[in-house]
């Protein structure tokens, strides 16, 4: 007996429920983040694989869930590809991380709209300028690997 694949709605609620607790940079709690990204991923014309990968975007790499969680998940097959194509491993190359994205069906529309949420400059505003700094040139780097304008 094959599960039942998880709703949009359930997705939203296990990735809030996994990231509960947690904040971004600016001390927000991180599912504004991933409301937003994922809203982005709509607005932008995305699917409902896209916006489920969207809300799931940081799960692996943040360690809310793990791999072994995701394998099993009662997921499309796309939607765990994309997962895990915008999941960064530690100490791999933005180069690396950017080709697999492009190679990866649906996953360079979620890390756009990640991408701009980051770079968003009211986010970034409360952040202290070095840190800013920083963050506005990776942020500048990842969209030029992927071929992607400013925002």
């Amino acid at each position: 007996m094959t599960q039942q694949t998880l709703t949009l709605i359930e997705v939203e609620a296990l990735a809030r429920a996994a990231h509960e607790g947690q904040t971004d940079k600016s001390g927000r709690p991180y599912a504004e983040h991933l409301a937003a990204v994922a809203e982005g991923v709509r607005l932008r014309g995305g699917t409902p694989e896209q916006q489920a990968a969207a809300w799931l975007h940081d799960a692996i790499e943040d360690e809310a869930l793990s791999l072994t969680w995701l394998d099993a998940a009662a997921l499309p097959q796309p939607v765990k590809e994309m997962v895990l194509a915008v999941t960064k491993r530690p100490g791999e190359p933005l180069e690396t991380y950017a080709a697999r994205i492009l190679a990866t069906p649906g996953a360079l529309l979620v890390k756009e709209s990640d991408l701009a949420h980051n770079a968003d400059p009211v986010r970034l505003s409360v952040l202290d300028a070095p840190t800013r700094e920083r963050l506005t040139a990776k942020y500048a780097h990842v969209r030029a690997l992927l071929g992607l304008t400013a925002p």
